[in-house]
C-alpha cells in the first residue's frame, strides 16, 4: 500500500478529446491484442501522450500501427501508419518524434516528411523483448527506454537502457524488472523512477556519478489486476503514476506520500500522461480502451 498521512485530495477528469469513428477499426484483428488483450478486436489502443511546442498532441494507436495528432482545437490527424507497435513517444525540439516501438525498437519519426526510421533495432545483435516507453533528457543527448516484452512475476528480466546520441553508447541499468513500463528521471539527473507494471510497484533507482544506478528500491506499491503504467514527475518533485487497471492517477510526493487521486471519467484502462504546459498545472491522460484523452486541472483546490 502507498503512504498516507493525511486523506488525499480527490478530483475527477474532463473529457478532452476522443478519436473519431472514422478513425475506429472494426472488425480487425491484430497480433498485439492477441499476445495483450486476449485476442480481442481493438477498434484502437491509444498511448504515449507527447505535446509540442505548438499545443499539439501526439499519441500512438500501438495494435494498428499508427501516430496521431490532435491540434489545439481538438482536430485528429492521422500523422503516419507503418508496420510496427508503436507505444511510447517524445516530441523533440526539433519536432521529429522518438517512439519506443514494440516489435521494432527504438525509432525516429518525420511527421512532415511522413517517414519512420530505425535509430536501435537490436543490442549486441540480440532483437529486444518488447519496447514499451522512454524518457528523454532535457537536452537531449540519452534516451532511457524500458524493454518490457512479455516479462512479469513469473519471468522478471524486463530491463531499463541508456542511450547516448553522442557516443552511441547503450548501458543497460537493470535487467530484472518484472514488466517495466513508464519512467522518468529527475531534473538533477540524480534518481530514476520505473513503474513496474506486474510488480504494481514503481521502483526508484538512485543514478551513480558514473551513470550506474545503486540501491533500487520499492518507492510506492500499488494494488489491481494490472499496474502503474505511464509516469511523470512536476518541478515539485511530485511523481504522478497512470495505473491501467484502476482508472486513475496517482500523486505521490517527493516523500512516498499519496497527495491526490485523479479519476477518469471514461473508463478504467489509464495507461500514460503528459503536462499540458510548462507549468504543470494542466495533466493529458489517455485512456486507451475508450480512446479518449482527458484532461484535469492541477491547481490546488
Amino acid at each position: 500500500m502507498f503512504y498516507l498521512n493525511k486523506e488525499p485530495q480527490r478530483s475527477d477528469t474532463q473529457v478532452w478529446s476522443t478519436m473519431p469513428d472514422e478513425f475506429r477499426c472494426r472488425n480487425v484483428d491484430s497480433e498485439w491484442a492477441r499476445a495483450n488483450k486476449g485476442g480481442e478486436q481493438l477498434h484502437s489502443f491509444i498511448e504515449g501522450p507527447a505535446m509540442d511546442a505548438q499545443g499539439n498532441l501526439y499519441v500512438t494507436d500501438i495494435p494498428y500501427g499508427r501516430i496521431f495528432c490532435i491540434s489545439a482545437r481538438k482536430e485528429w490527424k492521422l500523422v503516419v501508419q507503418y508496420d510496427g507497435e508503436p507505444n511510447g513517444l517524445k516530441v523533440l525540439k526539433d519536432g521529429s518524434l522518438l517512439i519506443a516501438d514494440y516489435r521494432r525498437g527504438l525509432l525516429k519519426c518525420d511527421p512532415v516528411a511522413k517517414t519512420v526510421e530505425p535509430l536501435l533495432a537490436r543490442r549486441n545483435a540480440q532483437s529486444f523483448k518488447g519496447l514499451n516507453d522512454l524518457y528523454v533528457t532535457r537536452d537531449e543527448s540519452q534516451v532511457y527506454f524500458t524493454d518490457q516484452g512479455q516479462t512479469g512475476l513469473h519471468d522478471p528480466t524486463g530491463a531499463v537502457y541508456r542511450f547516448d546520441f553522442k557516443t552511441g553508447r547503450l548501458d543497460c541499468l537493470m535487467d530484472n524488472v518484472p514488466s517495466p513500463n513508464g519512467l522518468v528521471v529527475d531534473e538533477r539527473k540524480s534518481v530514476l523512477f520505473v513503474a513496474a507494471t506486474r510488480d504494481n510497484a514503481v521502483w526508484r533507482a538512485p543514478l551513480l556519478p558514473d551513470g550506474s544506478v545503486s540501491k533500487v528500491g520499492r518507492f510506492c506499491a500499488l494494488f489491481g489486476t494490472s499496474g502503474p503504467d505511464g509516469i511523470a514527475l512536476d518541478r515539485g518533485g511530485r511523481l504522478y503514476v497512470a495505473h491501467a487497471s484502476l482508472g486513475c492517477v496517482f500523486v505521490f510526493e517527493s516523500n512516498g506520500e499519496c497527495s491526490r487521486i485523479v479519476r477518469s471519467t471514461a473508463g478504467n484502462t489509464v495507461t500514460n500522461l503528459c503536462f499540458g504546459d510548462h507549468s504543470c498545472e494542466r495533466l493529458l491522460i489517455t485512456d486507451s480502451a475508450t480512446g479518449t484523452v482527458l484532461v484535469a486541472s492541477l491547481a490546488e483546490a
